[in-house]
């Protein structure tokens, strides 16, 4: 692995191509942060880098995204060409982190010929359509989706362009899903019948390839990665990602898996997290002791007196603060932020804290 403490010069980033060779192929574009997500942190990326140079003194020479996500923090400090080391257990988004953030160089004319390819292919049935076709999609929708997916797996030369093509799928079939962004449900009635559009992803052309995307289990990671600041940003509570995102986890592994109940849910036992029941505390605490870093921040909201049972804090404050005092001086900073959830809550004024931890030699 290589060593992402080192400090870059502060050049940032080379203006991003992909518009114009998005005009030439007649293609549209997004952004990484195009997706709603449970617990998305895009409205506190400012409040996010103001309190980490306060604490460091100055801007970060590395960073760890422990909990990435759809990586729109970790992102963040890379279009600034600092080294993020992204991670996430959930293998849709890492397609997306190493589309946006890999350190694979990537064509992006012969992604867009085979973005167009893969938008001119035939609908037929297929797996995806047999379980998904009326229900979360259009029938034609799915026989798409099912067949893009099938022959990505044939023309992708590269893991970072394999990637690409996945995740211009996931966002495009996220567009035109039958759902209010997540999948425990599917609206009744509602069929979407708008066509699926694939894009291309708007990468920009960093001069640093220093970054790194995992898909691992953040317990076993940690050792294994050193730099200046850890973000943390774990599930909250109850609510398991592998279940609100199961149907894009199922497209992106492409297994074709058995598939059970109205929600068409395949096996998500190895995709628990323990953050989200009773050991979250206990593996909180031993998630701490294994990073090696110079400034730890965890963000958490204030969800711990919600009125909605699943909504309640998987980890107490005093849990949180005990955990992190082992390693250094604490602080906590607050804003008032709603942010995207699965369910509804009667708690209206939520707010998000950073943990900040300033590490003892």
């Amino acid at each position: 692995m290589r060593s992402p403490e080192i400090a870059l010069p502060s050049v940032g980033a080379q203006p991003s191509t992909a518009a114009g060779v998005a005009q030439q192929y007649g293609l549209g574009t997004f952004e990484l942060g195009n997706r709603r997500y449970l617990g998305g942190k895009s409205k506190l990326l400012e409040f996010i880098q103001t309190e980490m140079q306060k604490a460091l003194g100055k801007t970060p020479d590395s960073l760890f995204d422990v909990f990435a996500g759809t990586g729109v923090v970790g992102y963040h400090f890379a279009a600034q060409e600092i080294p993020v080391i992204s991670n996430d257990l959930l293998q849709h988004n890492y397609f997306g982190l190493q589309t946006f953030m890999g350190p694979q160089s990537i064509d992006l004319k012969q992604l867009a010929e085979k973005i167009v390819h893969l938008q001119n292919l035939s609908a037929k049935k297929n797996y995806f359509s047999e379980h998904f076709g009326g229900n979360f999609f259009s029938d034609s929708n799915a026989k798409k989706i099912g067949v893009m997916r099938d022959e990505i797996e044939i023309i992708a030369s590269n893991l970072r362009e394999k990637a690409a093509l996945i995740t211009s799928l996931i966002y495009a079939a996220d567009r035109v899903a039958n759902t209010v962004g997540h999948y425990d449900a599917f609206h009744r009635g509602q069929d979407i019948q708008t066509p699926i559009e694939l894009k291309l992803p708007n990468i920009l052309q960093l001069k640093s390839n220093a970054n790194e995307a995992f898909c691992q289990d953040s317990i076993t990671l940690a050792p294994q990665v050193k730099a200046e600041v850890a973000y943390l940003d774990p599930p909250y509570n109850s609510r398991q990602y592998s279940d609100a995102y199961h149907l894009l986890e199922n497209l992106a592994a492409w297994e074709k898996p058995e598939v059970h109940g109205v929600a068409k849910k395949m096996d998500r036992s190895h995709l628990k997290s323990d953050f989200c029941g009773k050991a979250a505390p206990k593996t909180f605490a031993e998630l701490i002791s294994k990073l090696d870093t110079k400034l730890i921040m965890v963000s958490y909201n204030n969800t711990s007196e919600s009125l909605n049972s699943r909504s309640n804090a998987a980890i107490p404050d005093e849990e949180i603060i005990l955990s992190l005092k082992s390693r250094g001086k604490v602080s906590v900073k607050e804003v008032a932020f709603n942010g995207f959830t699965a369910g509804k809550t009667k708690k209206r004024e939520h707010s998000e804290r950073l943990f900040i931890c300033k590490v003892k030699d």
